[in-house]
């Protein structure tokens, strides 16, 4: 059954969408850090070297992917809210074409230039090899990645959160046999983590390919639909710019990574560590970010504006309660947790002396994801790309790159760079949706 969440409870309706969205998120991080676990502790300092560096470049593809698919999220969504299911079918079929055209691209980038891409990554001098081979494996398997997240957008936008749950579950559980008999049985290291992720996602594909098949759904998909139709320049006009400002982001993330991998091996890791711990805490905003495009568009769609907005304040209060905890868990017991994933005493620090710069970045994400969340349900997508990019080109990387070549260089202060870029994109959504207000109120107060 589709959630309607154009009436109820707004806390209520929203945390139920947004709890199995959380778990799928978390299911998902739970996979490279999986693959960062076993590797640290079976595999070579080189291995866990390869496996950050390439997980980054993974991240790049799977997060664009995600924001690209939001358009579809957004789309069906609206469509519900209006009560013309009879147009999903063709956003569905329009989606699976270009996807497919989108797959195709991304295999032949990730196999053919897989060592010009690690090199480019300043992976370490011994990792090189092991990076690129990391990345061309994840490359022979991408169709299955983009596959799996344009079913996951389909199904919440049709208001269903527990099937995306299920997909991840299963591939998740098929991830972790995998690293255990290939990286700690057969000890095939960064190459081996690679295939178990590969493996795991094409699984999940196949299980939800027969779960929307069986499903009862709301609308009939015909053969017809399977083309480049107009629904297809609808939901691009939606899902290109954010997937533009994700890419740009991603970039940034992986320009970040090579400032780090210059300070050498050790620090390189503790990084890589350190990014593993910084997705989970990410998890929380990106569910409420997810969940709040298909509670608003509904709503906007249904006409219910001021319930939309009600539903992004719900959101950043639930937001911030969770990351003051988070916070305070990574800024005093960062060492704690990045020893979880390695033994290395040096590892370990150089991945606290990140975190502490970047805790207060799991109390801001909150406030900034929600109101991202809810002006991707207003299909103000332009704008969500344009702020990204302010944050992203003119702080984020600016800011870090200047803190990675002082001559006493701390990860300390490379970390602080994200705090202050989203505190940047608070103050400029802040003004947008002043500016929004008023817009809106101008237009429905009678001229005097």
């Amino acid at each position: 059954m589709n959630s309607d969440f154009t009436q109820g409870s707004i806390f209520k309706k929203l945390v139920a969408f947004m709890i199995p969205v959380l778990g799928a998120l978390v299911l998902q991080a739970a996979y490279g850090a999986v693959d960062l676990l076993v590797v640290g502790r079976f595999g070579t300092t080189a291995g866990l070297s390869a496996v950050s560096t390439g997980s980054q470049v993974l991240n790049l593809v799977t997060f664009v992917v995600v924001q690209f698919a939001m358009g579809i999220t957004v789309l069906i969504a609206r469509y519900l809210g209006e009560k013309k299911p009879e147009k999903i079918g063709a956003v569905i079929g329009g989606g699976a074409i270009v996807f497919t055209i989108i797959s195709v691209v991304l295999f032949i980038v990730m196999v053919c230039f897989a060592h010009p891409i690690s090199i480019l990554m300043q992976a370490p001098e011994e990792a090189v090899d092991l990076t690129a081979s990391y990345v061309r494996i994840c490359g022979g398997g991408i169709f299955f990645i983009v596959a799996y997240n344009l079913l996951s957008a389909i199904f919440r936008g049709l208001g269903d959160s527990k099937s995306p749950l299920l997909f991840v579950l299963v591939a998740c559980i098929v991830n972790v046999i995998g690293d255990m008999v290939l990286v700690a049985g057969f000890h095939m290291d960064a190459a081996g983590a690679a295939i178990a992720t590969v493996t795991a996602q094409a699984l999940s594909v196949v299980f939800a390919v027969l779960l929307l098949i069986k499903k009862d759904l709301p609308f009939t998909i015909k053969k017809s639909d399977f083309r480049l139709n107009p629904q297809c320049k609808r939901f691009l006009q939606i899902g290109l710019p954010l997937a533009l400002q994700e890419f740009l982001t991603q970039l940034s993330f992986l320009a970040l990574c090579a400032f780090v991998n210059r300070l050498g091996l050790e620090a390189s890791s503790g990084y890589g560590v350190a990014c593993k711990i910084v997705n989970f805490a990410m998890l929380v905003p990106s569910s409420l970010m997810q969940s709040m495009a298909s509670f608003v568009s509904q709503n906007v769609g249904a006409g219910k504006k001021k319930r939309a907005k009600q539903s992004m304040f719900t959101g950043i209060g639930v937001g911030l309660v969770v990351g003051c905890l988070v916070f305070v868990l990574v800024m005093f017991k960062g060492d704690v947790v990045a020893g979880i994933f390695s033994t290395d005493a040096s590892v370990i620090q150089n991945a606290f002396d990140y975190l502490k710069g970047f805790a207060p970045e799991t109390i801001v994400t909150a406030i900034l994801f929600s109101m991202i969340g809810y002006f991707n349900g207003n299909n103000k997508t332009v704008w969500v790309m344009i702020q990204g990019l302010v944050q992203t080109l003119l702080v984020r990387l600016p800011l870090a790159y200047y803190m990675s070549i002082q001559p006493n260089a701390s990860l300390t202060k490379i970390g602080l760079a994200a705090p202050v870029a989203t505190v940047t994109g608070i103050i400029l959504n802040v003004g947008f949706f002043i500016y929004l207000n008023r817009k809106e109120k101008a237009v429905t107060s009678p001229s005097s």
